[in-house]
């Protein structure tokens, strides 16, 4: 007896539990809200990660090829790898703070306004209530039964009538605006989150920044000799700028690839395109003949029957057995020349004279410079405070931003047409590999990442792959 009990009181204990089990979750879901920055921020990490892996195999390819191993300047690349996305992160969380501030208060502003308009709609409504409570619910049957004149009679209904549709009117839009006031405040509600959440990672990457900072002091102190020893030697100084080229030239060929993978993905769409267009085709003709042959049909048992013979089809439904002309409209839209992804405007090329140095310094190091028996100089070393802005000199896209042996936190954008500009030394990277930036955009803040002594940016221009000087594209004015 006791047994058969338990057999089956056993499923109800199992249904409580998960139900137990399912309270638990949805109260964690309640305490803890997904916000929809989270869920943003989440699709577009998700998309970063291809290219970052890309990127990261890139590196792993150039620097299998090294052969010095012991660079003294390694021992500081964690630490300024994650100095960099520290503040890049430090940025991006006070702009999306000062954007939901601002977005907190457009919500604020617009809820007093529906809670103003609802306040008065319901005045409205409740005298209009109250006054057809104090004329009664019999107006209509008493004016139909008061045998008056015919036409006040219908006047005076058609007058009520209008009365109930604006009074239905009314309500209808009471009922909007009521619900347009609880998704204002689930809005509300939800930017508050957001900026609670900010406010938490903003403390967390302080804590990381300072904390960084502190490791990267430490290794610079114990590796200040070695730094020194290193910085003169001659074949490292080479190995970085062969380094740096056999980067550009890979990043030439992977955006190269690019470009022939988005042509043959435009060519597929054309092709689906057309296809979908010849089967819709093919579907209208087939029909066609069926109506035609039905048509037939029909006038041969007529004639058989001695009966008129059915009226013949318009000629607009004549079978076109002949292909569709080049110039249709799906055609002929889809041969316009689509928006290149090298296409940033002007191209690079007609801004010679016209581009600014991406930061404000000392110019203490010039194109085809030596440094002692080193090699010449490829780029500029402009000397400026550490955490200086560092801006694009002119559109285009972030192709690479990461630590590189010799260069430090680089950053890399392509301009199209062959032409890219290179960033280096950087105390950190404010932009992603695959952002689009426009002409005076703020993309890193300079510093001496890499092993260098001076704070301050090393800047290059390359076109297909060879450095070019500088000063010779830029004003001063």
């Amino acid at each position: 007896m006791a047994d058969a009990l338990r057999g089956r009181l056993r499923p109800l204990v199992h249904a409580l539990a998960g139900l137990a089990c399912l309270w638990l979750a949805l109260s964690a879901a309640q305490a803890q809200p997904i916000t929809e920055r989270t869920r943003q921020k989440q699709a577009a990490e998700k998309e970063r990660a291809d290219l970052q892996q890309r990127l990261t195999s890139l590196k792993r390819d150039i620097d299998q090829t090294e052969t010095a191993k012991d660079n003294a300047a390694d021992a500081l690349a964690v630490s300024e790898q994650a100095i960099s996305k520290a503040n890049r992160s430090l940025r991006d969380l006070a702009q999306e703070q000062q954007e939901t501030e601002s977005r907190l208060a457009q919500l604020v502003k617009q809820l007093n306004e529906l809670t103003a308009l609802v306040n008065a709609q319901q005045a409205q409504l409740s005298r209009l209530l109250r006054e057809q409570y104090v004329a009664g619910n019999e107006d209509r049957i008493k004016l139909l039964l008061s045998g008056d004149n015919p036409n006040r009679i219908n006047r005076e209904l058609q007058y009520m009538g209008y009365v109930s549709q604006a009074q239905a009117r009314l309500i209808e839009t009471l009922r909007a605006n009521q619900q347009a006031i609880r998704a204002n405040k689930a809005d509300t509600q939800n930017a508050k989150y957001e900026l609670e959440e900010i406010a938490q990672e903003e403390l967390e990457q302080k804590k990381v920044l300072e904390r960084e900072k502190g490791r990267r002091q430490t290794l610079l102190s114990q590796l200040s000799t070695k730094l020194n020893a290193q910085r003169q030697e001659v074949g490292r100084i080479e190995q970085d700028q062969q380094r740096l080229s056999s980067l550009v030239d890979k990043l030439a060929q992977i955006i190269e690839q690019q470009k022939k993978a988005e042509a043959e993905a435009r060519e597929k769409r054309r092709q689906e395109q057309l296809a979908k267009a010849r089967a819709e085709r093919e579907k209208r003709l087939a029909e066609q003949r069926a109506r035609a042959a039905e048509r037939a049909a029909e006038a041969a048992r007529a004639a058989r029957e001695g009966k008129p013979v059915p009226k013949q089809p318009d000629p607009a439904d004549a079978i076109d057995d002949d292909e569709p002309p080049q110039s249709t409209s799906l055609a002929r839209n889809d041969t316009l020349p689509e928006p290149q992804s090298d296409n940033f405007g002007k191209p690079f090329a007609s801004l010679r004279g016209q581009l600014h140095l991406p930061v404000k310094g000392d110019l203490t190091s010039k194109f085809g410079s030596r440094r002692g028996d080193g090699p010449t100089s490829r780029g500029l070393f402009i000397r400026a405070h550490e955490g200086s802005e560092v801006r694009a000199v002119a559109a285009g896209r972030v192709v690479f931003a990461d630590w590189l042996r010799g260069f430090g936190n680089l950053i890399i954008v392509d301009h199209g047409n062959q032409y890219m500009t290179i960033y280096g030394n950087n105390q950190s990277v404010l932009k992603r590999a695959g952002d689009v930036v426009k002409a005076g955009d703020t993309i890193a803040t300079a510093g001496n990442s890499g092993g260098n002594e001076q704070s301050g940016l090393y800047f290059e221009m390359r076109y297909q792959g060879r450095a070019f000087d500088p000063l010779g594209w830029v004003t001063t004015r």
